[in-house]
């Protein structure tokens, strides 16, 4: 049986499953669906057309499921898809989509949002990321699996970064992260493989071996990178990661990347 607060207000087209708990003073709007478990622990906001999976606990001040913010927005129907087992801490903000970007904002599940986490309008969020304090996503950035994005970093709108990846703190991300990739700086800049990454998702010595091999022959050999790509592209004897990091690359078409300084 789901517990609500007397002091919180919930919307009469709201559904709210089974073990879900409402704290005080949390409103919950129409057309949200609150799964088995999910906590809202105190003075937080679902405002609206949102579904939230289970055992995700929000914590005080979220406002959670608002409009996105987009000047040519005007009010049409419009989503939030949250996964489940997520944690999300105080005064993190997650917005709708649009209508011109499928009109959903989809997350993941088994993510850690801290405080102040920002994720835009359409964005579409993986699974185990862990955003860090006031970590912003600007509208229809998309994030891989197992992603750490670092305290007051920043993707830009539409930008891509790969799984596996990790963002410096304060990194302004305006140019596509590789799968694996380790960025930093303003504007961020490629510094090599996430390492730690890597090793936790369990590469072995002769894996992560034969990918440094690729990333310097990809990323620090001579020539142009367009005719380094064209030369790694031939080879039939790279790793999993490293054919990830090329399909990512071929997926984002003419996309700037995030590479090393010149």
């Amino acid at each position: 049986m789901s517990t609500i607060h007397p002091t919180a207000l919930v919307d009469s087209g709201a559904e709210i499953a089974s073990g879900a708990r409402i704290g005080p003073w949390c409103q919950v709007g129409p057309g949200v669906r609150l799964d088995e478990d999910v906590e809202l622990v105190s003075q937080v906001i679902v405002e609206r057309d949102t579904h939230i999976g289970a055992r995700t606990q929000i914590h005080p001040f979220a406002l959670i499921g608002g409009a996105p913010q987009h000047t040519g927005y005007k009010g049409e129907p419009v989503r939030l898809e949250i996964g489940t087992d997520n944690v999300i801490r105080e005064h993190a903000t997650f917005n709708r989509g649009t209508p011109g970007g499928h009109g959903v904002t989809r997350v993941g599940s088994h993510n850690f949002f801290m405080t102040g986490a920002h994720v835009g309008h359409d964005c579409v969020v993986g699974d185990n990321i862990v955003f860090a304090n006031q970590a912003t996503l600007g509208g229809h950035a998309e994030v891989g699996d197992r992603v750490f994005l670092g305290g007051l970093s920043a993707v830009h709108q539409f930008g891509r970064v790969g799984t596996g990846a990790m963002v410096g703190g304060l990194a302004a991300v305006t140019r596509d992260v590789i799968p694996f990739g380790s960025v930093w700086g303003n504007h961020a800049r490629l510094h090599g493989l996430n390492m730690v990454g890597l090793k936790r998702r369990g590469v072995e010595k002769a894996g992560l071996k034969a990918l440094l091999a690729f990333y310097r022959e990809l990323f620090e050999g001579e020539g142009t990178f367009e005719a380094r790509l064209e030369g790694v592209r031939a080879r039939t004897d790279l790793p999993e990661e490293a054919r990830t990091i090329l399909a990512f690359i071929e997926a984002g078409g003419r996309r700037p990347l995030c590479l090393p300084e010149a």
